[in-house]
């Protein structure tokens, strides 16, 4: 797919779990502007490095992605952004977008763990093709949502409703 007729949408972190029954990690990433979310299932040295990082933990010595980091800097470089760019057999692709002084930008070819492990520490912009939103993504109602149907379900229910019928 050309890379410029590319669709890109925002999304947020929401965070990383722990998804059952697998036990495996997974981070969740959400539409910026909507209510879709990507699920993405990644290492448990990834899912470490991110969730120290949204903590805001330090560890005594830098971790591989602090340690990225911190080379970045120290040449110049910063991430202007990350994407989630490509989905094939049930495996995510992601780009990490650089700006340094020589060239106005680098695409360097990365898992997408390790770009929001980087993202999260550069505090830079997350995104996702529409196509990867579109064939991966889970549309889910907000808790809002959700809690006001609750409330309309209880507003129009009357304990007569629970009452056993005679047989």
């Amino acid at each position: 797919m050309n890379k410029d007729k590319r669709k890109l949408i925002k999304m947020s972190l929401e965070g990383v779990r722990i998804e059952m029954p697998s036990q495996k990690p997974i981070i969740l990433l959400k539409e910026a502007e909507g209510n879709r979310y990507l699920p993405i299932w990644i290492g448990a040295f990834e899912a470490t490095a991110i969730a120290l990082e949204v903590s805001k933990i330090k560890t005594p010595r830098p971790m591989t992605h602090d340690l990225m980091s911190n080379i970045l800097k120290k040449l110049g470089c910063t991430i202007k952004n990350i994407e989630i760019c490509d989905i094939k057999d049930n495996t995510f692709y992601a780009f990490i977008n650089i700006k340094n002084m020589k060239t106005d930008h680098m695409e360097i070819d990365s898992r997408p763990s390790d770009a929001i492990a980087l993202a999260v520490r550069c505090t830079c912009d997350i995104y996702a093709a529409e196509h990867v939103v579109q064939s991966a993504g889970l549309e889910i109602q907000s808790i809002e949502d959700e809690v006001e149907k609750f409330k309309d379900f209880l507003d129009h229910i009357s304990p007569e409703d629970f009452k056993e019928e005679d047989k």
